[in-house]
This record gives C-alpha cells, sequence and structure tokens, in this order.
C-alpha cells in the first residue's frame, strides 16, 4: 500500500520527538531516488531515509546498510553542500498531505546562519525531494520538472516553491457527523462502498476504504456510524504499526489493524512507524535492486547456458544414431560371408543370418554401381566411423555436461548476489573461464577479492560461505583446515559452506545452523526440507582440471533442514 496521509502523520510525529535537535554528519546517496542523512541526536547516531521513486515514496528512520556508487550524483554533492553539519529544527507535515518537511538550521562557508527547508513530497508519480533556500527559492531537486502541470510547480533551481494544490475533496477526518451522513445519503448505493470513499475524500488510501467496506459488511447502513468510531480513534491518535506477511514476504502494511484479510496473511506489530517502513520497503528494494544488477549478468550467462544446452541435445542425437553400429557391422560380414552369392550390380542379397538362433531368411539393399567387396569396406567404414564417434561424444558429452552444471551453478549465485561486488566478482569469475569476453578495449584492473561471508554461530563458531564458485575453492582448497566441516547442499546447487573448528567437534546446534544457512544460500531456498551433507574437510577433494566449485567428497552424513532467512539474518557478522 502505498504512506497515506494518516499514516504519515504517525510518522510525523514520531520523526519529530527523535530527530528534533539532531545535527547531520553525512549525506549519501545509494540510489537515484534515494537519499540517506547520517545524523546525531538525543545521544545516538540515527539514519534516515528518504525515497521519492514511484512506488516506495517514503521516509523513516533505518538501520539497513546501502552499498553508495563509487562517484556521488550532482544532486548529492549539493545536498551535501548546504546539508552537512545542518541542525533539524521541526518535522512537519501540511495537513493532510503527503509530504514531510524538514526544518534545518545551516551555515555557510564564512559560517552565516541562514535556514534551509528539506521537502520530501511523496504523492504517486510526481515523488519529489526539494531543497528550498530561507527566501523560498529552489535550489536543486531530485527530479526537475520544467514542462507539463501547473506553471506555478514547475520545479527548477531558483523558482519559488509552491506546495501540492490542496485537494477538491473534503478530508474524511475533517467532516462532521452530519455532513458525513447527508454525503452518504445523497450516495449512488450502486456503487461499492470502497469506491465511493475513495472517490469522495482526500487522504485515504484504497486499501483504508475497503477496510471501512469490509468492516460495515457492505452495508450503508452501517457506514455512518462505522466512519465515526474511525475518525475518532485517528484523531485520538490511536495509530499503531501493523504489518502482513503473505507466507514470509512482506505484503501490507496499515496504522490500524487489518480484518478483511482473516488468516490468508499473517501480523506483526512492529516497535515504531519508522522499522514498519523498513521491514516493509528495504527487504523488497533489495531483491529489486538484486534483480535488476543482475539482469544483464543473467541474460548473458542464460545466453551461454541455453547455446551449451542445445549443443548437448545435438551430441546427444548423434549419440543415439551411433548405437546402432553393431546391426551395421553384422550387415557388413553378411556380404562378406556371401561374396560368392555376388556380382557387380546387384541390388539386393537374399540371404540366411547365421547371428539369429533360426537363421532367417534376409534381404540386404546394396549400391548397385559398387562392387559387392565395395559394399562390404563402405559398411565396415560407417562401423568404424560409429564407434569412434561413439567414443568421442561420450568425452564430450561428460564435458558439456560438466560446464552445463557449472553455468546453472553461476545462474543460482547470481540470483543470491547481495551487491555489485558480488556481481562483478561472478562476472570475473565467468571472463576467467572463458565463458563471457571481457570488455573490448577495456584494461582489466587488479581488484581485491571480496572476503567470504561470515556467521557466528549460537555457541560462537565461525561459519564461512563462498559468494562465488572461485571462492568455494578457495574456501575448500586454500582457507580450510583439515579438521573444519564442509557443507553442501545434496545434489542442488550452493555455495560451499564452511565451520572453524579449530580441532574441535562442532556441536549438533552449530552444524545444525551452518546446515540452515548452507540451504538459504542454495538453489532450495524457500522450498521446505532440504538435505544438507557435512564432513570434515580432508574428506573433500578437487579433481585435476576440474571447474570452479567442483568437488568430490566422502564420509559424509545428511541433515533435513528448512531456509531460515531470520536465523541466517541473526548469524550473519556485518
Amino acid at each position: 500500500m502505498p504512506l497515506d496521509a494518516i499514516c504519515l502523520s504517525a510518522l510525523t510525529s514520531e520523526l519529530s520527538e527523535k530527530l528534533s535537535g539532531a545535527k547531520i554528519d553525512k549525506v549519501n546517496q545509494p540510489e537515484r531516488d534515494m537519499v540517506l542523512l547520517s545524523m546525531r541526536g538525543r545521544g545516538e547516531n540515527l539514519r534516515l531515509l528518504i525515497a521519492a521513486g514511484t512506488g516506495n515514496a517514503r521516509v523513516h528512520l533505518t538501520k539497513s546498510g546501502f552499498e553508495n556508487p563509487a562517484e556521488p550524483p550532482m544532486f548529492c554533492m549539493l545536498l551535501r553542500k548546504y546539508l552537512s553539519g545542518a541542525r533539524i529544527l521541526s518535522v512537519k507535515q501540511p495537513k493532510n498531505e503527503r509530504v514531510l518537511k524538514l526544518e534545518l538550521e545551516t551555515r555557510d562557508e564564512l559560517g552565516v546562519e541562514g535556514h534551509k527547508t528539506l521537502v520530501a513530497e511523496l504523492i504517486g508519480r510526481s515523488a519529489n525531494l526539494i531543497l528550498v533556500d530561507g527566501e523560498g527559492r529552489i535550489l536543486d531537486c531530485m527530479r526537475r520538472v520544467d514542462f507539463g502541470g501547473d506553471v506555478e510547480r514547475r520545479m527548477l533551481p531558483g523558482m519559488f516553491y509552491r506546495d501540492p494544490p490542496p485537494q477538491t475533496k473534503p478530508a474524511l477526518l475533517d467532516t462532521d457527523s452530519e455532513r458525513l451522513r447527508a454525503m452518504i445519503d445523497a450516495a449512488d448505493r450502486t456503487r461499492p462502498i470502497d469506491k465511493w470513499l475513495l472517490e469522495n475524500f482526500a487522504g485515504l488510501s484504497p486499501l483504508v476504504c475497503r477496510e471501512m467496506a469490509f468492516r460495515c459488511g457492505g452495508d450503508w447502513m452501517l457506514l455512518p456510524v462505522m466512519l465515526d468510531a474511525f475518525i475518532e480513534s485517528v484523531n485520538a491518535g490511536e495509530l499503531r504499526p501493523f504489518l502482513y506477511y503473505d507466507d514470509k514476504k512482506p505484503a501490507e502494511f496499515s496504522f490500524m489493524r487489518l480484518t478483511q484479510y482473516g488468516d490468508s496473511l499473517r501480523c506483526e506489530e512492529a516497535e515504531s512507524f519508522s522499522e514498519l517502513l523498513d521491514r516493509f520497503y528495504t527487504g523488497r528494494d533489495k531483491l529489486e535492486q538484486q534483480r535488476r544488477r543482475g539482469h544483464e549478468l543473467l541474460k548473458t550467462v542464460r545466453t551461454v547456458r541455453d547455446r551449451q544446452q542445445r549443443k548437448l541435445n545435438a551430441q546427444y542425437e548423434e549419440l543415439k544414431k551411433s548405437e546402432d553400429r553393431e546391426s551395421v557391422r553384422k550387415t557388413a560380414e553378411l556380404i562378406t560371408a556371401n561374396l560368392y552369392k555376388l556380382k557387380k550390380g546387384d541390388s539386393v542379397l537374399h540371404c540366411q543370418d547365421y547371428y539369429e538362433p533360426d537363421c532367417p531368411e534376409i534381404e540386404i539393399s546394396l549400391d548397385p554401381l559398387k562392387t559387392p567387396q565395395q559394399n562390404a569396406a563402405a559398411m565396415f567404414k560407417d562401423y568404424n566411423k560409429r564407434k569412434a564417434a561413439s567414443e568421442h561424444l561420450t568425452k564430450l558429452i561428460a564435458e558439456g555436461e560438466a560446464k552445463l552444471d557449472y553455468l546453472n551453478s553461476v545462474l543460482e549465485l547470481i540470483g543470491a548476489a547481495e551487491s555489485e561486488k558480488d556481481l562483478a566478482d561472478l562476472r570475473r569469475e565467468l571472463v576467467d573461464t572463458g565463458y563471457i569476453r571481457a570488455a573490448a578495449g577495456k584494461k582489466r584492473e587488479k581488484v581485491k577479492a571480496q572476503a567470504p561471508l561470515r556467521f557466528l554461530s549460537s555457541d560462537g563458531r565461525e561459519i564461512l560461505v563462498g559468494r562465488s564458485n572461485l571462492q568455494n575453492d578457495e574456501l575448500t582448497t586454500r582457507l580450510g583446515r583439515r579438521t573444519d566441516y564442509w557443507l553442501h547442499t545434496q545434489k542442488i546447487h550452493g555455495s560451499h559452506v564452511l565451520i572453524r573448528c579449530e580441532g574441535e567437534e562442532p556441536s549438533e546446534t552449530c552444524i545444525r545452523e551452518a546446515a540452515i544457512i548452507a540451504a538459504w544460500y542454495s538453489q532450495g531456498r524457500g522450498g521446505g526440507k532440504i538435505p544438507v551433507d557435512y564432513t570434515m574437510l580432508r574428506f573433500v577433494r578437487k579433481p585435476s582440471g576440474s571447474l570452479p566449485g567442483k568437488v568430490i567428497y566422502t564420509d559424509y552424513k545428511t541433515i533435513m533442514v528448512e531456509s531460515d532467512e531470520e536465523l541466517v539474518n541473526r548469524l550473519r557478522v556485518k
């Protein structure tokens, strides 16, 4: 659901208490439509996230980490110029509007005090972030608007900032009971209640309108009483942050408990509205960013994988044809045995098949342009050709299947990549193994390899997870000790997982937690019970000449676990 005016009012009260008097230390812009303000206020470090993208516009405190670009955008540089060291005076929301204003006290290079306002307009496709000076002029904005719409709402540096025009519809929270009943009496009752509420009142989201309609059971007679109770509750500040999950994925959030979903969604109450928005949006945004960043590489690898699959299919067909070579050899020998019956120009040989127990009479087609000896020689040549092809194709198919398996493992790792650095490591791995070409004319840079993902088990043991196939090899063949424990999902692609044992036996709890981590970083993520094999590292070896990530292991045991994102996040070392 969008961040509606009512939910934003509760968030504004919460942020006003937290941010008033806070001093801005850093300004970053991790994404094109996202700004992160790091500040110090009331004895604690705070990070305020402001997003102005279509479908994800919001403002809230966050504890999530974000990867910043190597070169900060121009808008970020401008914000740093004016906001570094600024102090937040107040946090305000124009009544019934999805707009948040941060009033700031700033100082210029000469130490002269000034006043700035950072305006976050969280209005659907028009979402924007604008920095306004003390005279009300726009210093710059995240999205410049120089055409279309209202002339007074052009967003360009140097122009005066104008608040969004007030809505023509009345706000439900400001509508008295008498007028509300008059509007309901005059309503077209053939219309659904939620559609009527959305069309006639400002400040309500479609989700809230559907909830109002559900609570009164679609009965127009019950609607006035129900709306009176809703208005009284909101005006009294009885707003609580509720987050709804569809299985493990955030599906909806609201400032009140929803009844329209029944038991189909699981409800959790967050500690604050900032935590509510952070949990809802950040997880969803990370998945979207990961999908967007990996799309190009994913497309390239899929093309290579599909080409390899087609090549394998053709080899399978050729191998199938070569399997009939024994019948060719038998025919050649029957011709040789019956040469005395044949003369040049014969097109058919009638003879007994002495390879069969009852020696039936059979017919063999011949090439009349060849002598009987030449017909037999041609068939022996075809037999030897098919035999050699079978041996060669068997070897090629084994190599091709290994390549296909490797490419499928890379696709799985791309899907699980958590950052641009992870994708860059996988891209370098594919260049090193020769599956994709390096960018033409671009000099290859030496980049320091990332460390494996680190986790700490409940009993304090270090658990390492490979980010790529090359790092899986590094983890298994170089970083680990012979007495460390090694884990991998059974018969499906996934990362290599290593438990640092320091010569001691890991506990059952530690092994189970490491197995859950292995299941999470595998192709079986979210797929119910997953078998995970574990053994000591001394029983794991890498075959000579094998592709990255390929190992053989023995003397293992298997444990059945389910992937658990909450446990993985709790054990991970940030």
